[in-house]
């Protein structure tokens, strides 16, 4: 029997699907073997190469449709509604079928450039929605506690599948069962019915693993995360507990980069993580685990749903204008959206595609907890009527080329979205003293650990960085961002004489990437009481030996690693700044 060419077309899709999916597995696979043998920059080398792979693999099968398909065939929308039926039918009995839904809806979005964006030619909606059954796989293993809470943590270590064994067990049974005494409520410590529930999947990620669930009883729960660390020559040791919401929260951020972990039933796997985590949209967890570009899906459909209920209007986002960006926001969605200008600030020696390649740099760079990630979104549209006229004025005068009108639709041709935050110099003029002093630490601890992982800000004023409602202090503007190895860290050399010291123009040569840490405080703080305080907490910052230093150990291959926890929670010591070597 001959097959129709709307029936080659979506097995032609799915055969693609079938190779990213097989290959995305494999790296996933390896993450337990890199931790075996402590193989961390392979391990980074890896979180890029899957990042990279969706891409890859989508290019891959759009030539493959280009050779097998004439392009008439191929942009015939008659045809891929026929298509995506067909598709539908191919996946009904999958697991992944929302992923193999968004690989379909990345083939077409690649043929029609992102325009024709309708449920019935593509995966607008889940083929799935209101889908009742479940996989009957068992996600989960489970522990009954009876009292001993030591052997309760001896069982959820012990019984992990790795494959290096701890180097004191005995010592972190004991460390993890009195954490869990003194700080679990007591109508679930004493619950007669307590019991410890973990993941099958280990959760991997640069130099951690962690052990993912939940502690129940007594009609109460709290989730459970166990990261263990693996000291070369030594063995594994347990960090830390975590049972906070928002600590597990942390660990799962989206300045992170993706986990390694190896997921049987995507939507299941996430509708369990949302059991922990209640608050995070279901496209931030998918994202967390590797599946980044469902997750962009999950978004969209959510902000599809939000502005559907009118709650209000895209308006222009609080804070400083950007040079290069301009950013509105729709307040009810907590999410930034940010268009490249079409003109930048004389002071910005940089094109359009110098921005592009700072954010996908972003993407493939392990964020440390201190970037946020982005979605890219290419011909978005939206009615007139759901903007601010102020805000859609200012969009269509500074970015004409990128934002136009099309009758009473707003198209907007290319925009990264964020999530929202406080920008940092309007938390500053908001807080009380104790926040300011402690929103100072942490910025400062976000400049160091962004240096750890060999990235430097470039431009660090505080309005480029934001406060999470965690309090967390996070780098978005990207722009001037590189790597730390590419600047050349100097010391203000002594004048000679004390003229040179009054005159307009520096005495000394300053080179392009030359870099003056001496220089900070005016720079980053108009107001000295902040500049002093934030000088009493990081001297270093201002010190260029110390950045020459962190250069040196980046050069020398050593992965200095940022672990997503305060220092005081570890039961194993650090340098103080969260950063282990």
């Amino acid at each position: 029997m001959k097959l129709s060419p709307a029936y080659r077309l979506a097995a032609t899709i799915l055969h693609g699907f079938d190779e990213y999916r097989s290959r995305f597995k494999a790296i996933t696979a390896d993450a337990s073997r890199r931790f075996r043998d402590a193989a961390w920059r392979e391990a980074q080398q890896a979180s890029a190469e899957r990042i990279n792979l969706y891409a890859e693999k989508v290019d891959d099968t759009l030539e493959r449709l280009r050779r097998t398909f004439s392009e008439e065939e191929l942009t015939h929308c008659e045809c891929w509604r026929e298509a995506r039926n067909h598709y539908a039918e191919l996946i009904s009995q999958r697991l992944d079928y929302e992923l193999a839904e968004t690989y379909f809806n990345s083939l077409f979005c690649s043929v029609f450039h992102h325009r024709h964006i309708r449920n019935d030619w593509m995966f607008v909606y889940s083929s799935r929605d209101g889908a009742a059954h479940r996989s009957g796989i068992e996600l989960c293993r489970r522990h009954v506690v009876d009292g001993d809470w030591q052997a309760a943590v001896r069982w959820a270590l012990a019984e992990a599948p790795f494959e290096t064994p701890f180097d004191d067990l005995g010592r972190d049974t004991r460390l993890g069962a009195d954490f869990l005494c003194g700080h679990l409520p007591a109508v679930l410590r004493d619950a007669a019915d307590a019991e410890v529930e973990l993941l099958e999947s280990v959760f991997y990620r640069n130099k951690g693993a962690y052990l993912v669930g939940r502690i129940r009883g007594g009609g109460e729960q709290v989730p459970l995360v166990l990261p263990v660390l693996h000291d070369e020559g030594k063995g594994l040791h347990l960090d830390t507990v975590l049972i906070e919401p928002d600590e597990v929260s942390i660990i799962f951020s989206f300045t992170r980069a993706y986990f390694q972990v190896e997921v049987p039933v995507p939507g299941e796997f996430v509708d369990y993580l949302r059991e922990l985590m209640p608050d995070k949209p279901a496209g931030e967890l998918y994202a967390a685990i590797g599946f980044f570009k469902h997750g962009k899906t999950e978004f969209f459909r959510a902000l599809n749903q939000q502005v559907a209920r009118r709650e209000d209007r895209f308006i222009i986002a609080p804070g400083v204008r950007g040079m290069v960006m301009a950013v509105f926001v729709l307040p009810s969605f907590r999410t930034v959206f940010k268009i490249i200008k079409d003109r930048f600030d004389p002071t910005k020696e940089m094109s359009r595609e110098d921005v592009r390649e700072k954010y996908r740099l972003v993407k493939r760079h392990d964020r440390v907890g201190r970037m946020a990630d982005t979605q890219e979104f290419s011909h978005f549209i939206a009615r007139r009527d759901h903007f601010d006229p102020d805000c859609l004025e200012e969009l269509l005068r500074v970015a004409p080329s990128t934002v136009y009108l099309k009758g009473d639709k707003v198209i907007i041709e290319h925009c990264y979205t964020e999530r929202m935050m406080t920008p940092l110099n309007l938390y500053l003029e908001q807080c009380d003293e104790a926040e300011e002093r402690a929103v100072l630490k942490d910025y400062g601890n976000a400049i160091k650990q962004l240096a750890a992982a060999n990235i430097f800000p470039g431009d660090m004023l505080l309005k480029n960085f934001g406060v999470t409602r965690h309090g967390r202090v996070i780098f978005y503007d990207y722009d001037e961002i590189c790597y730390l190895t590419e600047c050349n860290f100097r010391h203000i050399p002594e004048p000679l004489y004390p003229e040179q010291e009054l005159a307009d123009e520096p005495w000394y040569s300053v080179g392009p990437n030359d870099i003056f840490p001496e220089e900070f405080g005016p720079f980053l703080f108009a107001n000295l009481r902040l500049r002093k305080l934030f000088y009493t907490l990081h001297p270093e910052l201002f010190d260029a030996g110390y950045w020459q230093g962190l250069q040196q150990a980046i050069r020398d291959g050593r992965v200095i690693d940022v672990y997503p926890y305060r220092n005081k929670q570890r039961f194993a010591g650090s340098d103080g700044n969260g950063l282990v070597y």
